[in-house]
């Protein structure tokens, strides 16, 4: 374009040259200007082209380079642009950006999936020994494990067992054996995976067979290698591999099957410990050994062909003799223990070594509980029971009716209805905003709007004070309160007392308690009225005494004195005088009844005091698939449980009589015989009890109706109990 222009322009200057001035007119961006351009008949050649005229052509294409070269020189190195026209070196940045990225990711990722500190650490939870707080002990859970080995201090034949038969050439691999890869594939025996590669395997990865999971564990090896030393790995790999009967790592095993520190390992000990590790189940010689003794003698021949023993020192070697003195006689789990365990897991940080802890079970109201629960009328419903002092610590535990024949938690893990023993909050929620017992509450029947509850009892009145309808367990009164109150502030005082469970807002059948809760949940809400001190988190070891620091800041909630008295107040009247009936004590007792739709579940929950303090228990009864209970009410059975485990663990009535067992359930197995004092006396709850100055009482029901006859020096008394009003 330039070129044609300046055609143009110079055509025209040479037509016109008679009428210009002489001088320099034209500025050439290559060639030189001067007297040749004066001089229009001058012969000489005027252009370094060798030409009387310019190369526009030539100069079109020289600009445009030096615009090109002007405009790449605005572009940054990381933008595209800039490398066109260098296409090898821009691919090669790429890949070599690409492999440095995923080095990055990888050394990123092995750094947070494998700490190499967790090698350090023991691969399985290390073994726990509950004990109550008398000592007597509950169970024993977890592995057995000891301090890690230290190389250095080990005889050579122990390293060299293990060496020959899992990795003969571990000090001069890289962590991958090639050659032990492709004999693997080759014979079909043996999986190839070196030392190393076992140690990442065992202690970084799940046991999942994938080739994914196979690529993770060889760059973890790598990564192994390359921190540590061959003889950290080794012993790494020593301190933590699997020997089988639950025991973990060489110094264990060889206490374990040998009573002698690995230290003090002879050959033929090394060589049968070394064998177990590529099947411990199979080749545990406590209980298989012919089966280790062929696999030592296997570990033996590795060591001749490695050259670690003569054939004459293989041949002189004699077996081993098993010397397993430590048993466990403990059961490994309990309901209190399975509720307990990962508590204890967060407070105790014991390494390799054992660890025994102190909790707050009381055996002896561990022992009342499961004698009361053997000998109640249960038929095929189970049961849960909780009992706890008032600041959370959990003294007896019972989930279920038998531990071994299903381990599920019905006293933690269980969501269930709570019935009318969630009117506790709506009436906290009513005294709170002003109210009080002697207050009234409409109790006629609810005929308008969607929700229309009726009481279980069928009986209506104009009006009751509010603790006549807690006594009574009056499902309207609850309704017109709740309504009263608002969700809100019954929701609130719940989440104060500690109830986490979801509570939906605006469904005035919460009242009624239909909103699912875990007993133990309840039971400690019920504690917080206990100790005016709320919420209490349900423990299984002893709390620390708080300091003044601890007072000053702390979050824990208490109702005005006022209001604790009347709440303790209602809870006394449903007792004494309510549908808690069967449930009362010689002494102050305070608890209230439950009973959830289509009577799928029965509870009470409730405290009393003992010559520790208060006690809170919380009782439940139902079928385990929600099916409804057969004539159960929570003023009923649970509240005759409630009733028999506070007369023992008060002292009003004696204990029964424990009985030792080998594998006991809990810390001690009671008898199944009842003793004389408290004689159940058919299927349907009756119940024959012979006391001390109280005489002869015949506990039954009538048409569900609890009734209590006693016979003493006064005569004859009959108490009947008005039917349990609660849904």
């Amino acid at each position: 374009m330039l070129g044609r222009i300046l055609r143009g322009l110079l055509g025209k200057k040479r037509d016109d040259s008679a009428s210009q001035p002489k001088g320099n007119r034209y500025f050439s961006l290559e060639e030189p200007y001067g007297s040749a351009w004066e001089d229009d008949d001058d012969e000489g050649d005027g252009y370094r082209s060798g030409t009387h005229s310019p190369d526009f052509d030539r100069w079109d294409r020289q600009l445009g380079t030096a615009t090109k070269m002007h405009e790449r020189s605005k572009l940054r190195w990381w933008q595209r642009e800039f490398w066109r026209g260098r296409r090898k070196r821009w691919w090669a940045a790429r890949i070599v950006a690409a492999i440095l990225m995923m080095f990055i990711l990888i050394i990123g990722w092995l750094a947070w999936s494998a700490p190499l500190n967790k090698s350090l650490e023991p691969i399985a939870a290390p073994q726990i020994t509950l004990l109550a707080a008398d000592g007597t002990p509950i169970a024993r859970n977890g592995a057995v494990t000891d301090e890690p080995v230290e190389l250095a201090k080990l005889p050579d034949h122990v390293a060299e067992a293990f060496l020959a038969i899992e990795d003969r050439r571990f000090y001069s691999h890289w962590g991958i054996d090639p050659r032990g890869i492709a004999r693997a594939i080759w014979t079909g025996y043996g999986g190839g995976s070196t030392i190393t590669q076992q140690l990442a395997k065992f202690t970084f990865l799940t046991p999942e067979r994938s080739l994914s999971r196979k690529g993770q564990e060889m760059l973890i090896a790598f990564w192994l290698e390359a921190w540590l030393t061959k003889d950290e790995i080794l012993e790494r790999y020593l301190s933590n591999a699997y020997f089988g009967d639950n025991v973990y790592g060489l110094r264990a095993a060889s206490l374990h099957y040998f009573y002698r520190k690995p230290e003090n390992l002879k050959p033929e000990q090394a060589a049968m410990l070394a064998g177990l590790v590529q099947a411990p189940s199979r080749y545990a010689p406590t209980r298989h050994f012919e089966r280790a003794e062929a696999r030592r003698q296997l570990v033996v021949k590795s060591m001749v062909a490695a050259g670690y023993l003569t054939g004459a020192q293989a041949a002189a070697m004699p077996k081993p003799v098993i010397d397993a003195r430590l048993k466990n006689d403990l059961p490994t789990g309990t309901y209190f223990a399975d509720w307990a365990l990962p508590e204890l897991r967060k407070t105790t940080d014991s390494g390799y070594s054992s660890t025994t802890v102190i909790t707050t079970l009381d055996s002896r109201l561990q022992n009342i509980a499961s004698s009361v629960i053997a000998r109640a009328p249960l038929g095929d419903a189970q049961v849960a029971l909780v009992a706890m002092r008032p600041d959370g610590e959990v003294v007896a535990m019972i989930g279920g009716k038998d531990y071994r024949a299903s381990p599920f938690n019905r006293a933690t893990q269980a969501k269930r209805q709570p019935g009318s023993t969630f009117k506790l909050f709506v009436y906290l929620a009513a005294l709170r905003s002003g109210l009080e017992p002697d207050d009234l509450v409409d109790n006629t029947a609810i005929e308008t709007g969607s929700y229309r509850p009726k009481n279980a009892s069928g009986r209506y009145s104009q009006s009751l004070t509010l603790e006549d309808a807690f006594a009574q367990s009056s499902n309207v009164a609850a309704v017109r309160l709740y309504h009263q109150v608002g969700d809100k502030a019954v929701i609130d005082t719940a989440r104060d007392f500690g109830i986490n469970s979801p509570l939906p807002e605006g469904d005035p059948s919460l009242a009624l308690g239909t909103s699912t809760v875990s007993l133990i949940e309840l039971t400690a809400a019920y504690a917080g009225v206990a100790a005016n001190n709320f919420p209490v988190e349900p423990s299984a070891i002893e709390a620390e005494e708080a300091g003044w620091f601890d007072w000053l800041w702390s979050l824990q909630g208490s109702l005005y004195s006022s209001e604790h008295e009347h709440i303790e107040q209602m809870l006394r009247a449903a007792v004494n005088r309510g549908t808690g009936k069967a449930a009362v004590l010689r002494g102050p007792n305070y608890g209230k009844t439950g009973t959830s739709q289509g009577n799928r579940d029965a509870l009470f929950v409730g405290y009393a005091k003992d010559n520790q303090g208060d006690l809170v228990v919380g009782v439940w009864v139902g079928n385990d698939d929600n099916s409804p209970l057969d004539g159960v009410t929570g003023g009923g059975l649970p509240a005759q449980i409630w009733r028999d485990f506070m007369r023992a663990a008060l002292g009003e009535a004696s204990p029964p009589s424990p009985q030792q067992s080998a594998d006991p359930a809990g810390p001690v197995q009671p008898l199944d015989v009842p003793d004389l004092g408290d004689i159940p006396i058919g299927d349907d709850g009756t119940r024959l009890r012979v006391g001390q100055g109280e005489g002869v009482t015949l506990s039954t029901q009538v048409e569900g109706v609890p009734i209590d006859i006693r016979i003493n020096q006064d005569g004859l008394r009959v108490d009947p109990v008005r039917r349990d009003g609660d849904q």
